[in-house]
């Protein structure tokens, strides 16, 4: 990924639905450059899917979890797989250290969550699970500063303003 790229994102970023066309007018691009990389970063596997946008909470997910999961060794494909087909497992990574995965799980309610802990329990290769309840998410995910560093633009600081005072 170049600078190019980078101000590509930034700019899908600030408004992810803007037409090919827009983007080549803001960027000083081809249109047929920005599709040309857009089809190579959606190749790439750059682009998140969309559903990432989606908060759980508008479909009655209320309550996030992140449960700490301890495998039988060699187990991690398997679990892993099982994992993910429960619809309220958001996402499976795999750590290094005491816990083997760290799953991200979504809830309607404590019931609902027991029940997604005790279908995690009952998956074969699972030793042991630990669940820490989400209070508050004090940063979303994001790249966009990453993507400001990779396009050479300085990085915005949080509570500094330039209006010419």
């Amino acid at each position: 990924m170049d600078a190019t790229d980078a101000r590509l994102l930034l700019a899908l970023a600030e408004d992810p639905r803007a037409s090919v066309m827009a983007l080549s007018q803001r960027l000083g691009l081809a249109r047929n450059t920005v599709q040309a990389r857009l089809s190579r970063l959606e190749g790439a596997g750059v682009l998140a899917p969309l559903d990432r946008r989606v908060r759980p909470e508008s479909l009655g997910y209320r309550l996030t979890a992140y449960v700490s999961v301890q495998v039988a060794q060699r187990g991690l494909a398997d679990v892993s797989g099982a994992l993910a087909q429960i619809p309220e497992v958001l996402e499976v990574t795999g750590l290094s250290g005491a816990v083997d995965l760290l799953v991200e799980v979504v809830a309607t309610d404590a019931d609902d969550l027991w029940r997604i802990s005790e279908r995690v329990l009952a998956i074969p290769g699972v030793q042991r699970i630990d669940t820490a309840l989400a209070l508050r998410r004090f940063v979303d995910h994001r790249v966009t500063p990453l993507l400001e560093r990779a396009a050479g633009a300085p990085p915005e600081v949080a509570g500094t303003e330039t209006d010419g005072d």
